[in-house]
């Protein structure tokens, strides 16, 4: 049975993963969202909420997980850390499987997701697009988000593999640290040849 070529899109904090997916996704491309299933899965009425509270007393409820407690649960703490990422990895993959039927008949498929080398999702898909930008830019674009911190930034990165080694890892690399169109028109390049 045929199935649609799978691209894993990954790229670190403020390099421009989420502007590349939705340009994938304006062009007709199926896009596999982690972040948001994530969010879907800890929101109101979410899969997630009785295991996550049951590990982390407090930090979830009726309205869902409340980020902030779970976060402040979590953060700096590997052990915990390991914990959640056991109680969210298997219902992300689950979902996954589910959007791969669903998309059966497409050519092209992206699964957009942040720590695709973290953990092991690259064996899951059949090339990995790398995007990145200069760091400069990277904590630039990072630090302007509401409530980033230096501190909080360099715990991301800590906690990622650094960008020189996605890079040459990697099957396709875009580089976002120019325009907008230039990057546009790379992704568009792109899923020519993914599809020719």
């Amino acid at each position: 049975m045929s199935r649609p070529f799978i691209l894993g899109l990954t790229g670190s904090v403020g390099m421009g993963k989420s502007t590349v997916a939705a340009m994938f996704a304006d062009l007709g491309v199926p896009v596999f969202d982690a972040d948001a299933v994530v969010h879907q899965l800890q929101g109101i009425g979410g899969a997630l909420l009785p295991a996550i509270e049951q590990a982390f007393p407090g930090s979830a409820g009726p309205a869902g997980v409340d980020r902030k407690a779970l976060g402040a649960a979590v953060f700096g703490n590997s052990d915990k850390l390991a914990r959640l990422e056991a109680i969210v990895h298997p219902a992300v993959r689950a979902a996954r499987r589910e959007f791969l039927l669903e998309h059966a008949g497409a050519r092209l498929v992206v699964f957009d997701i942040p720590l695709l080398f973290e953990t092991g999702g690259v064996e899951e898909v059949d090339a990995v697009l790398v995007v990145s930008a200069p760091p400069a830019v990277q904590r630039e674009r990072v630090l302007a988000r509401p409530g980033m911190t230096a501190e909080r930034f360099a715990e991301i990165l800590a906690r990622q593999i650094p960008d020189a080694e996605k890079r040459a890892r990697a099957d396709h690399v875009i580089d976002t640290g120019s325009s907008l169109a230039e990057t546009r028109e790379e992704v568009a390049r792109l899923v020519k040849n993914l599809t020719a």
